[in-house]
């Protein structure tokens, strides 16, 4: 239908999302709900504006990179350290209890015990996009709230990566275990290579051309892109190298300028990504998992506050940071998506067990977005009083 698809994509995007983000704005909704029902209206089971979304998805992706370098650029290694340690507890016990009740509902609507495992598998984590899209940055780098939801992520993430490489090595003899240890011994290489690379080569470089900004925007742009893909080839993930890149270059005094600048970046292929969800869900087989994934989502968003609230509080944290956090965890993560789409390539669900996970992830997206920009301070808050950045 048209000459350049790429180039009319990217306008029905932007054009689009600035109409719609007007009209949440007006009717108090959340810009992430704007962009993901832009995406079902213009996407292949909508309007067929677009339609191929893989592709949107693949260049949204990259918003989900920039967003990991700029998580690993505001946290110091130590720190990170310190962070990791305090939150396993918090995090091993609120997955196992996500888990099983994902994988009772699942048993209890029919699904085979292994679909049911890995439902409740994904039911475990909690959305870094929104988690950190929606969080302020002065709660990033200043506020105790924004440590806390880092290590729970950071914990989470590491967990949902170890599924996917699980689902990876499978094939038709069983696990590939061999892939599996790659991974474990390939995420010690990668960080050893980024400290070593930023201390002896990029520092110098930075320290010498520290005032050509757009000479430092590019290498930074080039060292995330860069770690990611080497983390990529290593069979880690795009995501983990991005993060190292970041804390690898959190001690440099020039971080906090490159993380200002990298926003402007990072929301243009988010919303991209956020597009992606919308016009790449089939609505055909809504009606097949509308009751299963609406009680699964409606779980998820009272339980997770619930369980995150009691555990945080039970070691040591304030009950109002504590129920913050949990509301601001109270969903599925973009992880699930992922997991969904590997574990049906892999012949370890259904297509019926793969659309429940992704229908209950944008249910609880949608909700939980909304319940956040309602209550807590956000960079896209319709409340002039909630609006922080």
């Amino acid at each position: 239908m048209h000459d350049d698809p790429i180039i009319f994509s990217i306008f029905l995007i932007f054009t689009g999302a600035a109409i719609f983000a007007g009209i949440a704005l007006f009717a108090r909704q959340s810009l992430l709900v704007a962009y993901i029902l832009l995406g079902g209206l213009a996407g292949p089971w909508g309007f067929k504006l677009v339609s191929n979304p893989s592709t949107i998805q693949q260049i949204g992706h990259i918003g989900i990179i920039f967003l990991l370098f700029l998580l690993g650029l505001n946290l110091q290694p130590a720190q990170l350290v310190r962070m990791l340690r305090e939150a396993v507890m918090v995090t091993v016990v609120s997955s196992l209890a996500f888990g099983a009740i994902g994988a009772l509902i699942g048993l209890g609507f029919g699904f085979s015990l292994h679909e049911s495992l890995i439902v409740g598998s994904v039911m475990m984590f909690s959305s870094t996009i929104i988690g950190l899209k929606l969080l302020p940055t002065t709660a990033l780098h200043h506020r105790h709230v924004g440590q806390v939801m880092i290590s729970i992520l950071l914990l989470q993430d590491i967990i949902a990566i170890a599924i996917l490489m699980f689902l990876e090595g499978l094939s038709a003899a069983g696990v590939e275990w061999g892939k599996i240890a790659t991974f474990a011994l390939a995420v010690p290489l990668l960080v050893m290579v980024a400290f070593l690379f930023e201390r002896y080569v990029l520092l110098p470089l930075m320290r010498r051309f520290d005032t050509i900004q757009e000479y430092v925007f590019l290498v930074a742009i080039g060292w995330c892109l860069g770690m990611a893909q080497l983390a990529e080839i290593l069979g880690i993930s795009y995501e983990i190298g991005a993060f190292i890149a970041g804390v690898s270059m959190a001690t440099n005094p020039i971080a906090r300028f490159i993380a200002e600048s990298f926003k402007p970046l990072r929301d243009f292929f988010l919303i991209m990504f956020f597009f992606s969800l919308g016009a790449g869900f089939d609505v055909r087989i809504l009606p097949d998992v509308f009751l299963p994934a609406t009680l699964l989502a409606v779980l998820m968003l009272v339980s997770k506050p619930i369980i995150f609230t009691w555990l945080l509080a039970t070691s040591g944290e304030s009950r109002g940071l504590s129920k913050e956090v949990g509301v601001r965890l109270g969903q599925v993560s973009e992880f699930s998506l992922l997991i969904a789409v590997l574990a049906l390539n892999a012949g370890a669900i259904g297509l019926k067990a793969s659309y429940l996970i992704q229908t209950t992830t944008l249910i609880t997206f949608i909700v939980s977005s909304y319940l956040i920009m309602l209550r807590y301070p956000t960079p896209i808050a319709v409340s002039a009083r909630l609006r922080k950045d």
